[in-house]
């Protein structure tokens, strides 16, 4: 765990040389076009879920009815996700969940595979559709990028899915993930198993650079008061993760086989005070390193 301070954002892309890629009121009305296309095309299809959308429709059905509630898009991160895509017009989300960190001002089309996450995207927002990354419904680049939120290490199949985001992006593939090399911060300490997890289902740096091809990764530092509530967002403020609503919105927290022991010794810690004599440290820090890393694959 590294502690950060100031420092120049990621500089990704050049300049947004004659300002958004696309105006306002013309993505407004592609959005419309686009949507009415997907659903004549979605009143085609007949039959079940793949296994793929299946098994991760289940997981987000299971854990993300208060999605929304607790994973608002942080603007720190929006801003190096936005700079990752650079001056790209149109972009393919894939995993795109209830549609965090959506670029408003270029064409945006999601695809997610949960319904309970589905019907949590806002109005207006960019047309999705219910469907696998491993099987993107899209010609051969048809977008300028692809992008994929935390979201590749839920896929069953990431080598194949992998594989898609690319064949689908004209320019680049940019995706936000978690370093499996990282050391972890101080919640492995309550909660151990939750490094043996992640180790296991997220992909190495090198691994994606290798089904990508070369890719630049650039940190992510997460600030102090995130308000997307993924794993490390809470880094400065532990008492959230005694909250059961709070954890509902973390994946990590639903592969746990058992979280009384470690959310019993985090309370004691936390009333006794041993909790902010141990981790001191972190205290005065305004954003730290967790491991987190933008992807970015020309």
């Amino acid at each position: 765990m590294r502690v950060c301070g100031a420092r120049p954002g990621i500089q990704l892309g050049g300049s947004r040389r004659g300002g958004s890629p696309g105006s306002r009121a013309g993505v407004v009305a592609w959005r419309r076009r686009f949507g009415r296309e997907l659903r004549r095309r979605a009143a085609r299809r007949s039959g079940a879920p793949t296994r793929w959308v299946a098994g991760v429709s289940e997981l987000y059905d299971a854990i993300g009815s208060r999605y929304r509630e607790f994973r608002r898009p942080d603007p720190r991160i929006a801003v190096s996700i936005l700079r990752g895509l650079g001056e790209t017009s149109s972009v393919v989300n894939v995993g795109a969940g209830a549609g965090s960190y959506e670029p408003h001002d270029r064409r945006v089309v999601a695809v997610e595979p949960s319904m309970t996450m589905i019907r949590q995207r806002p109005r207006p927002s960019a047309p999705v559709v219910r469907g696998s990354g491993s099987a993107l419904p899209f010609r051969a680049e048809a977008f300028d990028a692809s992008l994929a939120i935390l979201t590749i290490h839920h896929w069953p199949d990431r080598a194949k899915g992998l594989r898609e985001l690319r064949r689908a992006a004209r320019r680049r593939v940019v995706i936000l993930t978690w370093d499996p090399a990282a050391p972890g911060f101080w919640l492995t300490d309550y909660f151990p198993e939750i490094l043996d997890i992640n180790r296991v289902i997220f992909p190495s740096l090198e691994t994606l650079s290798r089904e990508l091809g070369r890719a630049a990764i650039f940190d992510v530092p997460i600030p102090h008061d995130c308000s997307d509530g993924f794993l490390g967002a809470y880094w400065r403020r532990p008492a959230a993760y005694l909250d059961a609503s709070v954890r509902s919105a973390i994946s990590t927290f639903s592969k746990l086989r058992d979280v009384t022991d470690g959310l019993s010794r985090l309370a004691r810690d936390l009333i006794s005070g041993d909790w902010e004599r141990r981790y001191h440290s972190v205290l005065g820090a305004g954003c730290i390193d967790l491991g987190y890393r933008l992807v970015v694959a020309e």
